[in-house]
């Protein structure tokens, strides 16, 4: 089974965020970049279906040459070779593409993804690249077996949960509780270092989108601290004040 797992290049949740030249670029400046956790959950279901179904694990980054010690973290945790495109990844559009143009290639029985990313959290590159590449593409994957050809996922959906079958190849935007995260082990380290990382330059595609500014969230109001007896203040404040009753 070939199987690839497109992974992203992301401010761990515990940075603090700034921008610079007048709100129109992100400070990289002390942000600890992380895979995205949803992609880690991608990463870790691909390993154990690598394991009970044998075959091989391909890591799919868009991103500059930065993004090639995150990359590398995931060939220490499971994967077998790595493909960078060498570009800034700048909407989800061309990201699919991309993707899009290297599973036209190399024809993989499976597509993981997480069900979204957690700094633009845009949640469609799955759909996109299964509309280029006309096979099925289902988000969020809450668990995922594969049988012979078929593919069985269990989906979440707006008050439940839906059953899916479906033949292979398939993308699959998964999330919890897909899979356990994997850590990596001081082998799996030593062995990333040598596993083969392929830098291929970007398809031409159109931009259809650009960024004119970013802004922060609002700073967080105060908290008003109401004693369990004052039940009247409370509904009081939430009556006239917050205006939620």
């Amino acid at each position: 089974m070939k199987i690839l797992v497109c992974i992203t290049h992301v401010p761990d949740t515990t940075s603090k965020i700034a921008f610079t030249d007048n709100n129109t670029k992100f400070d990289v400046s002390g942000i600890q970049f992380i895979i995205g956790p949803y992609d880690d959950y991608a990463l870790a279901k691909a390993v154990e279906l690598k394991e009970s179904n044998s075959g091989n694990i391909t890591v799919l980054c868009v991103g500059e040459v930065n993004v090639e010690p995150t990359m590398r973290k995931a060939l220490a945790i499971g994967a077998d070779d790595a493909i960078r495109v060498n570009a800034n990844p700048t909407d989800s559009v061309f990201v699919a593409q991309q993707i899009a143009a290297i599973a036209k290639e190399d024809q993989y029985d499976l597509i993981l993804m997480g069900r979204e990313s957690i700094d633009f959290n845009s949640g469609v590159v799955h759909g996109i690249v299964g509309s280029l590449l006309d096979i099925p593409s289902v988000s969020p994957v809450m668990k995922l077996e594969i049988e012979g050809e078929t593919a069985k996922m269990t989906r979440e959906i707006e008050g439940g949960q839906e059953f899916i079958e479906v033949q292979l190849p398939v993308i699959a935007g998964c999330q919890e509780p897909i899979a356990e995260w994997k850590i990596a082990n001081m082998r799996g380290i030593m062995s990333a270092r040598t596993k083969p990382l392929k830098v291929i330059e970007p398809v031409a595609c159109d931009k259809i989108t650009s960024t004119l500014s970013y802004e922060k969230l609002p700073a967080k109001g105060s908290v008003k601290l109401i004693p369990a007896e004052n039940a009247e203040e409370l509904i009081d404040l939430l009556k006239n004040e917050a205006k939620v009753l």
